[in-house]
């Protein structure tokens, strides 16, 4: 007969959740607080699935950057989330560092797809484009200098009119 999840051990309901998905230490700890597991018993086996290289907060970092980055974000919005984690800041600029990716043209590339036409026909809607990038995580120099691209396309291939 299976155990309810609660009755397991702290180590196999942490290996259960790394199982799925990185996880970062602070994250796994406080699931495992969720589930009723007392804090001694939730360090020690933070500390054997570190030991083991099962949890990794640096390998944690890079997949959080790579799919935050993959998915259309900043640097400033990746770098919050990942301070929100309990990451240490030198983890959190190599992290950042590693990612191979050209910010400007990143955020050229979101402009382009979500607020091209819009800009043609209103140049107003320059400063939405910004804001859009603001909020995305890009920092404000990035932001000004993708919404000013000198050369429009004529007709671009991807563009997005939803709002």
């Amino acid at each position: 007969m299976r155990r309810k999840v609660s009755e397991l051990p702290a180590y196999q309901q942490a290996m259960g959740l790394l199982v799925r998905r990185e996880h970062s230490k602070r994250e796994l700890k406080q699931k495992l607080r969720q589930r009723g597991k007392e804090d001694g018993e939730i360090d020690t086996a933070l500390e054997t699935l570190s030991r083991q290289d099962f949890q990794n907060d640096e390998r944690f970092a890079m997949a959080l950057a790579r799919s935050r980055q993959a998915a259309g974000y900043g640097p400033v919005r990746i770098r919050a989330e990942m301070a929100q984690h309990s990451l240490a800041a030198e983890i959190i600029a190599e992290a950042i560092a590693a990612l191979p990716v050209d910010w400007l043209e990143t955020a050229r590339s979101l402009v382009a797809r979500r607020y091209l036409r819009k800009i043609q026909t209103d140049p107003a809607q320059s400063r939405k484009a910004v804001d859009f990038l603001l909020r995305r995580g890009f920092e404000q120099k990035t932001a000004y200098s993708a919404v000013k691209i000198t050369e429009w396309p004529a007709e671009p291939d991807l563009i997005d009119e939803s709002p």
